[in-house]
Formats: C-alpha cells, sequence, structure tokens
C-alpha cells in the first residue's frame, strides 16, 4: 500500500492541502464523478457536514470515514 498522497483542494475560496493514501483519492475521484462534481466541490460539501459536528474530525479523518460509509452503502 502506497504512503499518503498531498493534493491541494479549495474549500469556500481558500486552499487547503489534504494528505491521503492513493485508494482514498481513486474513490474520491469516483464518488465525485458519480456526483457529477468537480472533487473540490464534493470536499467541501463533506467538510460543510463535517464542521456541524459537535465534536469534528479533521478533514481527512471526515474524508476518509466519508468514503467508508459510501462502499458500505454500496454493498
Amino acid at each position: 500500500m502506497a504512503g499518503p498522497v498531498k493534493r491541494s483542494v479549495t474549500i469556500a475560496g481558500h486552499a487547503t492541502s489534504v494528505s491521503l493514501e492513493p485508494v482514498f483519492w481513486t474513490a474520491l475521484d469516483r464518488a465525485a464523478v458519480d456526483a457529477g462534481i468537480p472533487v473540490n466541490a464534493l470536499v467541501a460539501q463533506i467538510d460543510a457536514v463535517r464542521i456541524e459536528a459537535v465534536d469534528p474530525p479533521n478533514l481527512t479523518s471526515a474524508l476518509r470515514v466519508w468514503l467508508f460509509e459510501r462502499a458500505l452503502c454500496d454493498r
């Protein structure tokens, strides 16, 4: 398994970097295509839900959990 890869994403007009393993980037890219939106827009949607949590996780964790839950729902 390859180590994390850092990519820059833009959320609400602000650039931030996210480090995810390639398998998560691939899953995120596919999820964005399935939703018909850019990856940045998908990340922004996930981030908007994340920051509403009582004790929000960091963005990277939120992305991994969102992708994992999506994979479970696809079964």
